[in-house]
């Protein structure tokens, strides 16, 4: 080949190579759609949330941006709402949708899109898998769903405060429609801890009002808000009523970690996205989210807060705190 044929084969290559490079990178993005159902634009917890998440998807390779484009959602807790953003997920056919809560993945269960749920409470119950082991469909993720903990919640209060004896389970029925395994735990260790564990469903604000207004007039009452959308959208209502009528509280998401809630028993949230990112990365790599099981929580954070102890007159003890993974003063 003559020089000049020669450069100019060259030139024309690496006019070529940028085009070609950055097709090449248009064909590697892959689209996730995240619906942080329960959360608001750009939560406190949610920042928390999803800086896990994207942590645990760059040690895996995924960079947003150059790889994968990642398109955030934030629907609140209203379910209406959280549907309406669904449709609008489903509409743009992302590669993958990673659900939050229970509400969110059930408006996405039908769309045959690959689902990575987390904060689910009961996977099967809700019809989102046919089993945990086999998931079967499009469906697999992170159950937070473990009936014991309800008596875990109820025991950690009795210890904190030892006075309380009738205790309100807080939860919305459409929201949490399976609080009955929480409310049964909580109702057997009561027998055990000489305690009276009241079923309180709640669908608005009225409601929250009555219930925790009931357990003040009543005398030694106490709070368990479970692990419910609802309950957590309606978290700075439920710790102020719970602070002006002195009700010691526990909760189970740790969004009232944040709002000044006395104590948290939650699974860790942050370690759930890191587990989720893994997922994510080998349904993009072409595995079935019917071949990958449902896996439970791994790691529990008990949270407690003296600064809203002092403001109830509890002295919380040394054995709670102890054990406490962080303690807020």
């Amino acid at each position: 080949m003559r020089r000049r044929d020669f450069i100019k084969v060259i030139a024309g290559s690496a006019a070529a190579w940028p085009l070609a490079a950055r097709a090449q990178q248009r064909e590697q993005m892959r689209r996730v759609a995240v619906l942080l159902g329960g959360l608001e634009f750009y939560d406190a917890s949610g920042q928390a949330e999803i800086a896990a998440f994207e942590g645990g998807l760059k040690e895996l390779g995924w960079t947003p941006g150059r790889n994968v484009d990642l398109d955030y959602h934030w629907p609140g807790a209203q379910t209406a709402r959280v549907s309406a953003v669904a449709n609008a997920i489903v509409a743009a056919h992302p590669d993958l949708v990673v659900s939050r809560s229970t509400p969110a993945t059930a408006a996405l269960m039908h769309a045959g899109l690959p689902i990575v749920f987390v904060l689910v409470a009961d996977p099967i119950g809700s019809g989102f898998v046919q089993n945990l082991g086999h998931p079967g469909g499009n469906l697999t993720g992170f159950s937070t769903f473990e009936p014991s903990v309800g008596g875990k919640w109820l025991a950690l209060l009795k210890e904190a405060a030892p006075k309380v004896s009738r205790i309100s389970l807080l939860f919305n029925p459409e929201t949490a429609p399976f609080a009955d395994g929480y409310l049964h735990s909580a109702q057997a260790a009561a027998q055990m801890l000489g305690a009276t564990v009241i079923s309180a469903p709640c669908g608005n604000d009225a409601d929250i009002q009555g219930a925790l207004a009931a357990r003040a007039r009543e005398g030694d009452g106490g709070i368990i808000g479970i692990a419910d959308t609802f309950v957590a959208d309606h978290s700075d209502l439920i710790i102020a009523l719970a602070t002006q009528h002195r009700l010691p509280a526990i909760y189970g998401n740790l969004i009232f970690a944040l709002s000044g809630g006395l104590m948290v028993y939650s699974p860790d949230y942050a370690d759930i996205y890191r587990r989720a990112a893994g997922y994510v990365d080998r349904i993009l790599k072409g595995e079935k989210a019917a071949d990958l099981p449902v896996q439970a929580p791994t790691k529990y954070k008990t949270v407690v807060n003296l600064k809203t102890a002092k403001a109830l007159g509890l002295q919380i003890p040394a054995g709670v705190l102890g054990r406490a993974d962080e303690v807020i003063e």
